[in-house]
């Protein structure tokens, strides 16, 4: 009997060594899953400072380029206006073309050896260049005719404008291949009109070419500053 009650308190205190252990296991486990999730969380919070570091950098190499392009060309006789937001450069097609045409002036190709090279004087300048992706020429019309002429129309117009300071005639050579490596050509028809001052549609504002940039990831960064909340 003696044997019996032994081997039976022997079995319990076997069993009150394993149960403290088991707990110190769980105990250990939970500790090394709490220090994984702090560890984790350092990284993420470090990852998001260096993001918002490259969006701030980002937006200042904009605001800056922007601001450069106004002093440049805010005040400057060629008739030229320089969107505030985007830094678009903005001129009536009345420089360039006829009335309802896309063939370009013969006065315009010294209004485009003139803007070209300050143009780009700037947005590849060191700095800056880097952070360009796009170089774009854009044209728009007026709501006469259809969607689909005035596309076409808008297209031809930026084409012809690409064709020549890439042409043999266009005196500055060695921006060309600048220009090769980052344009992009394109037309909008009459689908972003503009307005003028008293916020009514304007057929001769809407009338124009645009050379805008567009900044190495811009889609992406902006989008991540919104989910940021910045």
């Amino acid at each position: 009997m003696n044997t019996k009650y032994q081997r039976l308190f022997k079995k319990e205190q076997d069993e009150g060594h394993f149960w403290p252990s088991f707990t110190d296991l769980l105990t250990i486990i939970l500790l090394c899953f709490i220090l994984i999730f702090i560890a984790m969380m350092i990284i993420k919070s470090l990852q998001i400072e260096e993001m918002k570091k490259t969006i701030d950098q980002i937006m200042g190499v904009r605001s800056q380029l922007v601001n450069d392009l106004q002093t440049e060309f805010s005040d400057s006789p060629m008739g030229i206006e320089v969107d505030k937001e985007t830094g678009a450069i903005i001129f009536n097609t009345e420089i360039l073309f006829p009335y309802d045409e896309s063939e370009l002036k013969p006065e315009s190709f010294q209004f485009l050896d003139e803007f070209v090279p300050k143009y780009l004087d700037i947005l590849l300048q060191s700095g800056y260049e880097d952070y360009i992706a796009e170089i774009i020429i854009k044209g728009h019309t007026d709501r006469d005719g259809s969607y689909i002429y005035n596309l076409e129309l808008s297209q031809e117009r930026a084409y012809s404008v690409a064709e020549y300071v890439l042409s043999e005639d266009f005196p500055y050579k060695n921006i060309q291949q600048h220009l090769k490596d980052k344009l992009t050509v394109n037309g909008k028809s009459y689908t972003d009109y503009r307005t003028d001052d008293s916020g009514d549609y304007s057929a001769e504002d809407s009338r124009r070419v645009e050379f805008k940039f567009r900044l190495k990831d811009e889609e992406i960064l902006e989008k991540t500053r919104e989910i940021l909340g910045e």
